[in-house]
């Protein structure tokens, strides 16, 4: 199983479309999708503020933010398969 992260808001539309995007991929590639509230942490807010929703792999090496990158995501999951 691979994890990713999604950092978001649970307010944030485009953190909805993003999640709904990835969900292809869940059962393709059997990713886990860890999602975390930036709201929740106030050093997260700091990090992440305006680039929400926020994509990164387990040790939060960034692959996309604000919309869904399929070029990035699959080049990600191709290197690590």
């Amino acid at each position: 199983m691979i994890t990713l992260h999604v950092y978001l808001r649970t307010y944030c539309h485009l953190c909805h479309d993003l999640l709904s995007k990835l969900a292809p991929y869940q059962q393709q590639y059997d990713l886990h999708i860890k999602q975390i509230d930036i709201d929740n942490d106030l050093l997260l807010e700091e990090q992440y503020g305006t680039l929400i929703p926020v994509l990164t792999d387990a040790n939060n090496q960034e692959i996309c933010h604000y919309f869904l990158d399929d070029a990035a995501l699959t080049d990600y999951l191709s290197k690590i398969r």
